[in-house]
């Protein structure tokens, strides 16, 4: 029932977008696992399209936040006002109430704006005026942000980055790939034909088939050497946390269910370390993202890859 429901969202979201296959995948693991997505890559490169094929792939309320300086938090989480008619005040829901949240250029949002959203990524849930709302599980959130232009911007803490599961880049096409975008959207426009290949209870029934996909104690314990590794490395001052390796174990998890197992391969935690721990880790000379996948890569290549028969302990 899993691999249909993942196999059939792959291909719906393909009729949008052609390439990024290993991205489309992460997504799809990110969302079954309840984490969110931080989508850092230059503009026009499909990040806002990627993200409404996948709403449009789930019967689900997809919400849109154009983030800009003058945004307030009550624009995302609502308020109450006062209605003259009723005689009384009334909440008004802001956008985050929603099954998916596009948060569009989230670092050009000050701070305090940035802040209301980590109640809602962390803990699922809306306080506005003293008084918590839940969120209708699932609540996800693909945040997008340009790595080439700081101006007006303002950066996000170690905080807000620390509640997104993954980070990831999508890139640019090859020349291939890009006749191929050429020749699909010269003459007309497919997400706006793309139909929802499942409901919500298929994506919470996913969520909790996660924990039963079989890891290896040895896979484990590479996991675990992946974190410690990162903890001594000579141009660190902050290795990945416990949240962290605990977010690669199920990260890994769900990869395998995205890829059609229900057991982890070594190339299941190879493929989700980096957009798990890249933006987590904190260098001795300032930060950027190159740099931090770049000492991942190098961390991932001194420690040994385990064999195993990893179907069975």
């Amino acid at each position: 029932m899993n691999k249909q429901i993942l196999s059939s969202m792959k291909q719906n979201i393909s009729r949008v977008m052609i390439g990024h296959d290993s991205t489309i995948d992460l997504l799809l693991t990110a969302m079954i696992c309840g984490g969110h997505v931080l989508l850092e890559d230059v503009p026009g490169t499909g990040k806002t399209v990627l993200a409404k094929s996948i709403a449009t792939s789930i019967d689900s309320v997809f919400h849109r936040i154009q983030f800009t300086p003058d945004l307030l938090p009550s624009d995302v989480t609502g308020l109450n006002y006062f209605n003259q008619k009723e005689g009384d005040f009334v909440l008004k829901k802001g956008p985050i109430f929603c099954n998916l949240l596009l948060a569009d250029e989230i670092n050009r949002a000050t701070p305090r704006t940035q802040a209301s959203l980590l109640e809602c990524m962390e803990e699922r849930q809306v306080t506005i005026d003293g008084v918590t709302f839940p969120l209708e599980p699932p609540f996800f959130v693909i945040a997008t942000q340009n790595p080439i232009e700081t101006g007006g911007t303002f950066p996000l803490p170690e905080a807000q980055l620390d509640r997104f599961f993954f980070q990831l880049s999508m890139g640019l096409p090859s020349k291939e790939e890009e006749l191929a975008i050429i020749h699909r959207f010269m003459n007309e426009q497919p997400l706006e034909t793309l139909e929802p290949v499942c409901t919500l209870e298929d994506i919470k029934e996913l969520m909790n088939q996660v924990s039963s996909v079989f890891i290896h104690p040895i896979l484990l314990d590479y996991i675990a050497s992946i974190a410690q590794k990162t903890r001594s490395h000579k141009n660190l001052s902050n290795g990945i946390s416990p949240r962290a390796t605990l977010a690669l174990v199920k990260a890994s998890r769900g990869f395998a269910m995205v890829q059609g197992r229900d057991y982890v391969i070594p190339e299941d935690i190879k493929a989700c370390v980096i957009p798990v721990c890249a933006h987590r880790i904190v260098t001795k000379y300032g930060s950027n993202t190159a740099t931090n996948v770049q000492i991942m890569t190098e961390v991932l290549k001194e420690i040994e890859l385990p064999t195993e028969d990893w179907s069975k302990l």
